[in-house]
């Protein structure tokens, strides 16, 4: 069948959804940002445009399961990152003045209660009968993507936060933090893709595309949970140690060649002391006036 990979709908909620979010965005003064910081922001929303509508919105809800993974991995590992990279310092400030914000945020947004927060998301969601019940009812369905998304956010938050005051954890921490943020990702997927049994009764039903199974489409989001997603935490670790090093880099430069070094009389215009003091010395002949000594004083040459 073509027919789903053609077909392309505009859910109202997504669209005004976003439209809400990109008038946020300027409110705030997103637009004074960087020029890759807003990049990233439009990049993240036509990422949950395209992930919320058409075709693979089509297959996720009414075909596949390999889909609806591929669905919920592009709203936590891409959109997420996405839109906290792309956040400027000044409207995430703005967003922490708003009361209670800032005293909900910093206790939550720590290395621990938001990997704890995350993986139980995704555990939990993933259990039939919590996924079967939102498949089945479009308002909870709506709920389930927008807890990925808040836990998704809180999660990438010790290593994009965009603030010092809720602020990213050193280098070092960040490494050990997405490599242990891997595990229960890969062990949620190692599960649903070594069951012998269809877990998810709701694609049983639905029309075969493809000449996938049931239990093949299930093997395979299985191991798109398992082996894409959890090499995005081995590719943010790359990007990681990349950052680290360059910064180690430029404190060992610093260090060792001063920045006076790059500024020096080279680049400096002399002072006009530093010109007396290279000046000749003058003859004992000459007066303090600075006239020659060739000359006589009343100004004729001797």
């Amino acid at each position: 069948m073509t027919e789903p990979l053609s077909h392309w709908d505009v859910h109202a909620s997504v669209a005004i959804g976003l439209v809400l979010l990109g008038g946020l965005y300027v409110y705030l003064g997103g637009l004074l940002a960087r020029r890759r910081q807003i990049v990233a922001f439009a990049a993240g929303l036509v990422v949950v445009f395209a992930t919320l509508n058409g075709p693979l919105h089509e297959l996720s809800d009414r075909y596949l399961f390999s889909a609806h993974m591929v669905q919920h991995l592009l709203l936590t590992m891409l959109f997420a990152p996405l839109l906290l990279y792309g956040l400027p310092t000044g409207a995430a400030r703005r967003v922490l003045a708003i009361p209670g914000i800032r005293a909900v945020l910093s206790p939550i947004a720590r290395p621990v209660p938001a990997a704890v927060a995350f993986s139980g998301v995704m555990a939990l969601w993933h259990l039939p009968p919590f996924y079967e019940a939102a498949m089945r009812n479009h308002d909870l369905h709506i709920v389930q993507h927008l807890t990925f998304i808040a836990s998704a956010v809180l999660v990438w938050w010790p290593i994009l936060s965009p603030v010092p005051e809720v602020p990213r954890i050193p280098y070092p921490a960040q490494l050990l933090y997405l490599f242990l943020l891997g595990i229960p990702m890969s062990v949620v997927g190692a599960l649903i893709t070594l069951s012998e049994s269809v877990l998810y009764p709701f694609y049983v039903g639905v029309p075969r595309l493809w000449e996938l199974t049931p239990l093949v489409d299930q093997q395979l989001g299985g191991l798109i949970m398992w082996i894409p997603g959890g090499l995005t935490f081995w590719v943010a670790m790359t990007v990681v140690w990349f950052r680290w090093s360059h910064r180690e880099e430029t404190a060992d430069v610093e260090r060792a060649v001063p920045l006076e070094a790059y500024t020096g009389p080279i680049l400096r215009p002399p002072s006009r002391r530093a010109d007396a003091a290279a000046a000749p010395p003058r003859s004992s002949g000459a007066r303090a006036t600075g006239s020659s000594p060739w000359r006589s004083p009343r100004g004729r040459s001797r």
